[in-house]
């Protein structure tokens, strides 16, 4: 297949959808299909474009057996609302030149992820011009959560601009997303069970395991070797609602061998580390190589992953299959009823979002209970097996891509 891939995120970023698509890039092209990419420069979470690449210019690059193509992006450097539309929109616009240079090579399928939306336009009017298969991938619903979280208000927008949404989602010939709460939503947004594709987030299995002895971590911290750690690993941004992490830290900071390490970079970095900068059983570090990824997941004792109310089910947290596969139990912000709430109840413990005395209580049940962490964990690592495994989900997209060319 032809393959054209097209989305603001991708490789070298380390988390979120950049992280996924590049592993789905490398994983076709090794495959034998032919993969082109249309993205941006790397600049998430820093909101700032990495060293070594250009925001100002168009660049053609070859990685792991696929060509990228990186088109001029601006960055704000403090993220509102608004700044952020424009950051969205000045991608789409600039991406419409690359785009439009892959009309020669005419890919059978052009595969756009939202977030953004804004993009979804013009990869369908170019998918239509050259009788290629569009394929909408959702990682978040973006439209939803930036109302819900108060990033934008007002019903007559919403109801226009999900208006606009449906209409776009209507004219994709598939559609797919993360989590079944999510593919309920789109169904509820006027997409057929015929159109609809499952596509979980993966965890290479294989790399990130349990690990059989202390990981080196503790040691370039200095971490007692027998302190229980408490790990948020991951972006840090406003749907994570990251200051119930500093107030959880405070309710806790009298257990002597209890131990909170955030790692991660983005706009609630900085916010975050204020809030803690008196506690001492509190360590921060930055985004780490994915070459380290299993020894950090492997640091934790318990994974901390808190979650905004109001983005439940708008968003099926990414980082939750490397936790799982870690063999390492969870304490996720999560309603019962939610996905992420019954995931985390069966290889963890899932308490009310928002609620840092519940988040602080069942931190401590875990710390104080060797026997109960060891049995959750063995569910972690069975279900990341059963479910997150990389060559299993990408197979089955590979079959459901070749299934969509074949269909006229």
């Amino acid at each position: 297949m032809k393959l054209l891939v097209y989305g603001i995120n991708f490789t070298p970023e380390l988390t979120g959808i950049g992280k996924y698509t590049g592993e789905m890039v490398a994983w076709l092209a090794a495959r034998g299909h032919e993969v082109r990419v249309v993205t941006a420069p790397p600049y998430y979470p820093d909101w700032a474009v990495w060293p070594g690449y250009k925001g100002s210019r168009y660049t053609r690059e070859d990685w792991n057996g696929a060509t990228v193509f990186r088109t001029p992006l601006w960055v704000p450097r403090k993220v509102t609302g608004l700044k952020r539309l424009v950051h969205l929109a000045s991608f789409a616009l600039s991406s419409i030149p690359a785009l439009l240079a892959q009309w020669r090579w005419k890919p059978d399928v052009v595969w756009v992820t939202e977030p953004p939306l804004f993009c979804t336009p013009a990869a369908l009017a170019f998918a239509r011009l050259r009788s290629a298969k569009a394929w909408l991938h959702i990682q978040d619903y973006e439209v939803d959560a930036a109302f819900e979280l108060g990033l934008l208000k007002g019903a007559r927008v919403r109801a226009f601009v999900a208006a606009v949404e449906r209409g776009l989602m209507r004219r994709f010939d598939r559609i797919s997303t993360i989590s079944l709460r999510m593919m309920e939503r789109a169904r509820s947004k006027g997409t057929d069970d015929a159109r609809l594709v499952s596509l979980p987030n993966w965890a290479d299995v294989k790399a990130v395991q349990p690990l059989r002895t202390a990981s080196p971590y503790r040691a370039e911290l200095g971490i007692r070797p027998d302190a229980v750690v408490a790990l948020y690993s991951g972006n840090m941004g406003a749907k994570q609602g990251l200051e119930l992490l500093a107030e959880m830290a405070h309710l806790l900071q009298g257990q002597p061998d209890l131990e909170f390490v955030f790692c991660g970079n983005g706009a609630g970095r900085a916010d975050l580390m204020q809030r803690c900068e008196k506690l001492a059983n509190v360590r921060f570090l930055d985004l780490q190589p994915v070459e380290r990824l299993g020894d950090l997941l492997g640091l934790a004792d318990i994974h901390l992953l808190p979650q905004r109310a109001d983005a439940a089910d708008l968003v099926m947290p990414s980082k939750l299959t490397g936790m799982l596969s870690s063999g390492r139990p969870v304490v996720a912000g999560a309603r019962p009823e939610t996905e992420l709430g019954k995931v985390a109840s069966q290889c963890g413990i899932a308490v009310a979002p928002d609620d840092a005395r519940a988040f602080a209580d069942a931190v401590l049940k875990l710390a104080s209970d060797p026997a109960l962490r060891r049995d959750l964990s063995l569910r972690a690592r069975a279900f990341a097996e059963a479910n997150f495994d990389r060559d299993a989900v990408l197979a089955q997209f590979e079959r459901d891509l070749q299934a969509a060319c074949r269909k006229n």
